[in-house]
C-alpha cells in the first residue's frame, strides 16, 4: 500500500513484525532532503513536537517512536544501539524512500550516528546511494575509544560496579527500580535537574514521558537496555562518516561535558558545524527556537538531493 499520509497525522508502519509509530508533517521538497527526528531513551516522537511544528512549513519532517519506547511496540527482545540502527535504516528504506538527514539527541544521536557510519546502501532509488544525507547530533550519548590509563586501576573500585550492575540486572531489583524511576514526582525531578529552563518542565511533558512506562513489556525494555552491550565508540563510527555533519550542544548538560566531547568529535572530523548554546541535555526542547533556526540554516545549505524519492510498498495503520 502506498504511503499517504496528511501534515501532522501518526501513523504505524510494521517492521519485524512489530508496530512502528512516527509522524509525518509537511511537504517534499525537490531542493532539500526529508529531516527525520529520532528520541533519546525514554523519550518519543512527542519531545520533538515544537521542532516538528517549527520545521514543517519548510522541510518535510518526520519523527519516529524506537523500537521499545513512546507508542512502538515493547517486545521482549534483547535491546542494542544495532536494533535500533537496522529500525532507522530500514525505515528511510522502505517509508521515505530517499536520503535524509537525521537529528537524534542523546541515545537517538547515538544511533544517528551508527547509521551515518554503518548501514549506508539506499536500495530501490534510481541508483545505490546513501541512506543519510547529513546528521544533526544533540547532545549525543555514545563513549570515547579511552586514551592508555597512567594511573593503577582500583580493582575494588571495579569489583564493586561490576557487582551493583548485577544486582540491578537481576528481575526484582530491576522491577523495583523501574517502578521507583517512571514515578511522576521523579520524572519530573530527573527533567529538572537536566533543563536549566525549568519553565520547559511542564506537565505535558511530564506525561508525555510517563505514559509509554505503563505500557505492557515497558519494564522488560528498561531491563533489556542496561543488559545491551556497549556498541562501536563514538570515534570509530565518526571517522567512517562521510556526510555533512552538524552538532548541537547545550553546554548546561549535567550528564556530560559539552565542550570536550564536542573537541573530541571535532578532533577526529574537523569540518563539523557546532553551535553551544545556553540549555541542558535536551536544547531541542528547552531552546527549540533557537534549535530549529539552526537546523533550518544548516539544512538549506546541504547539496541538493540527487535522487528522487520511491513509492514505499509497507504497511500503514493510520492512527
Amino acid at each position: 500500500m502506498q504511503v499517504r499520509i496528511s501534515s501532522s497525522t501518526g501513523a504505524y508502519w510494521q517492521w519485524r513484525g512489530q508496530s512502528i509509530y512516527y509522524v509525518k508533517a509537511g511537504q517534499r521538497r525537490a531542493d532539500r532532503p526529508p529531516l527525520l527526528l529520532i528520541h533519546g531513551f525514554g523519550a518519543s516522537t512527542d519531545h520533538w513536537r515544537k521542532n516538528v511544528d517549527g520545521l514543517c512549513n519548510e522541510f518535510e519532517v518526520w519523527a519516529i517512536d524506537l523500537l521499545g519506547f513512546g507508542r512502538s511496540a515493547k517486545p521482549e527482545w534483547e535491546y542494542s544501539a544495532d536494533v535500533w540502527r537496522d529500525q532507522i535504516h530500514d525505515f528511510i528504506t522502505q517509508v521515505i524512500g530517499q536520503p535524509a538527514v537525521l537529528a537524534g539527541n542523546s541515545i537517538g544521536g547515538y544511533v544517528s550516528l551508527c547509521v551515518g557510519a554503518q548501514r549506508l546502501p539506499l536500495h530501490g532509488t534510481a541508483k545505490q546511494t546513501d541512506t543519510v544525507a547529513g546528521l544533526i547530533l544533540v547532545n549525543p550519548a555514545g563513549s570515547f575509544s579511552e586514551a592508555p590509563s597512567v594511573t593503577k586501576p582500583d580493582p575494588f573500585r571495579e569489583v564493586f560496579f561490576n557487582l551493583a550492575r548485577s544486582v540491578i540486572l537481576l528481575p526484582m531489583p530491576s522491577y523495583l527500580l523501574f517502578q521507583y524511576v517512571r514515578q511522576r514526582s521523579i520524572i519530573r525531578r530527573t527533567l529538572s535537574q537536566v533543563y536549566l529552563d525549568q519553565s520547559a518542565v511542564t506537565d505535558e511533558l511530564v506525561e508525555n514521558i510517563y505514559r509509554p512506562s505503563c505500557d505492557e513489556g515497558a519494564v522488560k525494555v528498561f531491563a533489556s537496555v542496561f543488559k545491551a552491550p556497549p556498541g562501536e565508540k563514538n570515534d570509530v563510527l565518526v571517522e567512517q562518516l562521510t556526510c555533512p555533519l552538524l552538532m548541537l550542544w547545550g553546554e548546561g548538560d549535567p550528564w556530560m561535558n559539552s565542550r570536550e566531547r564536542g573537541a573530541r568529535f571535532r578532533q577526529h572530523y574537523p569540518s563539523l558545524t557546532e553551535y553551544y548554546l545556553q540549555a541542558g541535555h535536551c536544547p531541542h526542547d528547552e531552546v527549540p527556537h533557537q534549535v530549529n533556526a539552526l537546523i533550518r540554516e544548516w539544512m538549506l545549505q546541504l547539496p541538493k538531493p540527487a535522487v528522487s524519492s520511491v513509492t514505499a510498498d509497507v504497511t500503514v495503520d493510520s492512527q
